[in-house]
């Protein structure tokens, strides 16, 4: 039986997810199939060449925002992702689905069409970094011919494009939404509509999933919170090993 993830976007919050997978791990649970959306992209592909969650934790949190980003004062945004193009190549060197050992679909939204694209062959790094484009903040990235931007805008938990490439699917989502908001700033008001906007469509792709694993209380980090990123990594982690446990995924492990 296949067991199949979706992890979904988040910014630094996806970081929950690198936790999430550590602690499946320790429970037993193989990965058979993933999906990502934006920051779920990133843990996703270097996870599925075969990176630990230790490892992936060790470089997501070496590469800092302003190595990350870079002024692009373009009309359609301020900042390129060129740093994080580069984290995908170094470290997976082939830039190709092929060279991964679990399949992969990450998805990213066509701003011209307004449609979400799944990629799942080809090259890796610009699918990656077009599925990360948050609208404004970064530049569209022009891929294949098309204009990408953020896939969370139109699939936040990419779990309809794997469902059926698996037996059993968990959904791993780190942008829940509480009650409680404390409208300190701008910056704060336009995340938290952002989050509001897209709950719609994860809370369609949670329904498609067997296990949902959502770590409570993440919005109370931003976007840009990667110097919380321990924090966000032991909430995760512990939140997992406390609520699920390896009987609740039975039927995926002795089928």
């Amino acid at each position: 039986m296949k067991i199949g993830i979706a992890l979904s976007g988040g910014g630094a919050r996806g970081i929950a997810h690198i936790g999430i997978l550590k602690a499946l791990e320790e429970m037993g649970v193989k990965i058979s199939v993933m999906s990502g959306t934006s920051a779920g992209s990133i843990v996703a592909s270097l996870y599925a060449y075969g990176f630990t969650p230790d490892q992936i934790f060790e470089l997501v949190t070496k590469l800092s925002l302003l190595k990350s980003v870079r002024p692009a004062w373009a009309w359609s945004g301020l900042l390129t992702m060129d740093g994080l193009k580069e984290l995908i190549l170094k470290n997976i060197p082939e830039n190709d689905f092929s060279a991964l050992k679990i399949p992969l679909t990450i998805a990213a939204t066509e701003i011209r069409r307004g449609e979400v694209n799944y990629f799942s062959t080809g090259e890796l790094a610009s699918a990656v970094v077009a599925s990360c484009s948050i609208p404004v903040v970064f530049n569209p990235v022009s891929f294949n011919g098309n204009l990408f931007v953020d896939g969370g805008l139109l699939d936040n938990l990419p779990a309809r494009c794997i469902r059926h490439h698996c037996d059993f699917l968990i959904g791993s989502h780190c942008n829940e939404i509480t009650k409680e908001f404390d409208p300190k700033n701008i910056k704060n008001i336009i995340e938290r509509s952002l989050l509001i906007a897209i709950y719609a469509n994860t809370q369609q792709s949670k329904s498609l999933c067997d296990i949902a694993i959502a770590p409570p209380n993440m919005d109370r980090f931003t976007v840009f919170d990667i110097g919380r990123a321990k924090e966000i990594f032991e909430a995760a982690y512990q939140f997992t090993k406390n609520n699920f446990k390896p009987e609740q995924f039975q039927n995926a492990l002795t089928a």
